[in-house]
């Protein structure tokens, strides 16, 4: 099945199984904003619970904040955002549609990339054992004639972007006959920029209000609360503060369902650390968080780093860890080593002296920053991604049939159990709901009675539920249960009380968080 279909199929079932909805559908929805279902929210929070576990349990140094949506105007100004916080855009004349001139050229890179990978996979089917990719990858003609021509795309691109040279990367758009996906023309406008901050007023009469933003990243509310934090805490360097919540910008591109939204949310840690150490805690953490998302058993090769083509004004590194979406390898978290630019700013802004004491170096500097920032909703649709799955299986009187199923971690799935009694009769309902009782006040659990056993099988295998247990005429007798596993189908005959040890220990972030040390 084509990519593109997976996708569509993806969007589909989030909607039809509780993820995601369109944001104000009865109105015809409204543009990149959407609403996470009962099953979305719980993976959302499960998602979150995640993250900030793993960075505030499991790290002495690290502690949180929720700072407010709202800030001081000038704190923009500080750090940048209001003269450069852009994105180069560029319009159809025919189409009329508006595109991001980067994404245009990254997405062209990435047909070449397609294209050699169509080459490997048709050498490899041929060759079978015998097939040695990295040889044919260097020798084969098509390849290397591809390799050259999207290495050649890349060296300008980079130096467009450093140079931030608009004017040349709409030549590269032009040059390689980049065409619209609506019109399929050529017909391009200028490149320009765009600034991405949502505005609005905050006073009681116009003449009288203050013009404020939206914020579009969590960090500046980190960075103005360095001093706070390090003081009433009483932290010592290195240190970090973590923080959950929403961010806003007015993407004048966005696409690919919640990839790309207006309202978004973030997961963000910001790492203090002194001046000279900065590089050594970016491969730490680079490290530490390539771990963190592997650990979730979504596959190793799926995910690789991205080295920044241009670095951002304020930073000495920067790496992006890519998962591989059904429309290519996106970014879902970024780790930048921000040097001591944002603090710096904001003592310079604020006229107030924004600095640590080393009692160890007997001076005082301003610290140097490495920030990991995840998109929580790309990181909600990357798990989404790669647990869809659509299988054939055994089905009545042998024949085979088709399931959709969810292989989502335990640890994240909305629904961990699904109760379900044999019959609505018999008292088998009330033996499950004494099941049920027990068990809901451990995990997240769903008691289900209405169709035959097999429909409700397939509709805990569509929302990602990992256990369900059968309560049948025997149960009462010798007070077992027939749990069946998602993933295998597997089912096997265990004792009720042994249930929430069984189930416990699989759902349970502890294993995954000692896997991460």
């Amino acid at each position: 099945m084509a990519q593109e279909d997976v996708f569509k199929k993806l969007v589909a079932h989030s909607k039809e199984y509780g993820f995601v909805f369109q944001s104000s559908e009865i109105y015809d929805g409204l543009g990149a904003v959407y609403d996470y279902g009962q099953n979305g929210v719980e993976l959302k929070n499960n998602i979150k619970k995640y993250w900030w576990d793993s960075m505030v349990l499991l790290h002495e140094n690290v502690v949180g904040l929720d700072s407010a949506i709202f800030m001081h105007p000038t704190v923009w100004k500080a750090s940048g955002h209001v003269d450069a916080f852009n994105d180069p855009l560029i319009d159809n004349k025919d189409s009329k549609k508006r595109y991001r001139a980067d994404v245009l050229i990254e997405d062209l890179m990435a047909k070449y990339d397609g294209k050699m990978d169509k080459e490997v996979e048709k050498a490899a089917k041929k060759f079978g054992d015998s097939f040695d990719e990295k040889m044919f990858r260097e020798t084969n003609p098509r390849i290397q004639e591809n390799q050259k021509k999207k290495e050649e795309i890349h060296a300008r691109f980079v130096k467009a972007l450093n140079d931030n040279d608009l004017t040349e990367l709409r030549q590269i758009i032009v040059d390689y006959e980049v065409v619209c996906p609506i019109s399929g023309t050529k017909n391009w406008t200028d490149v320009r920029q765009f600034n991405l901050m949502f505005s609005t007023e905050m006073g009681s009469t116009a003449d009288g209000a203050l013009k404020i933003f939206l914020r579009p990243e969590t960090a500046q509310g980190i960075f103005v609360n360095f001093l706070n934090v390090q003081k009433t805490g009483r932290m010592k360097l290195p240190f970090g503060i973590a923080q959950i919540g929403k961010a806003f910008r007015n993407e004048i591109v966005a696409r690919q369902f919640i990839f790309r939204m207006r309202e978004f949310e973030q997961m963000e840690m910001q790492f203090f650390v002194p001046p000279g150490e900065e590089l050594a805690w970016f491969e730490k953490w680079k490290a530490a968080r390539m771990k963190w998302h592997k650990s979730l058993g979504m596959g190793d090769h799926k995910y690789r780093f991205h080295d920044h083509d241009k670095l951002a004004h304020y930073a000495n590194a920067a790496t992006d860890i890519e998962y591989e979406m059904p429309f290519g390898f996106k970014e879902v978290e970024g780790i930048h080593s921000r040097t001591d630019f944002d603090l710096t700013q904001h003592q310079e802004f604020s006229g107030k002296k924004i600095t640590y004491f080393d009692p160890e170096r007997n001076e005082s500097y301003v610290p140097y920053v490495i920030e990991t920032s995840i998109g929580v909703d790309r990181m909600f649709l990357s798990i989404m991604a790669g647990a869809y799955c659509e299988e054939e299986v055994e089905g009545k009187d042998g024949k085979k049939e088709s399931r959709v199923v969810m292989k989502l971690p335990p640890v994240l799935a909305p629904v961990k159990l699904a109760v379900l009694p044999l019959m609505k009769k018999d008292g088998l309902p009330d033996m499950a709901r004494a099941i049920m009782d027990d068990l809901k006040y451990h995990f997240n659990c769903q008691y289900d009675e209405k169709d035959s056993i097999g429909k409700r099988y397939r509709r805990h295998d569509a929302i990602g539920t990992p256990f369900c247990i059968t309560i049948d005429h025997d149960s009462a007798a010798d007070q077992t249960v027939t749990i069946r596993y998602r993933d295998t189908m597997k089912q096997e005959r265990v004792k009720i009380a042994d249930l929430k040890h069984l189930i416990g220990d699989q759902v349970s972030m502890t294993e995954l968080f000692k896997s991460l040390k």
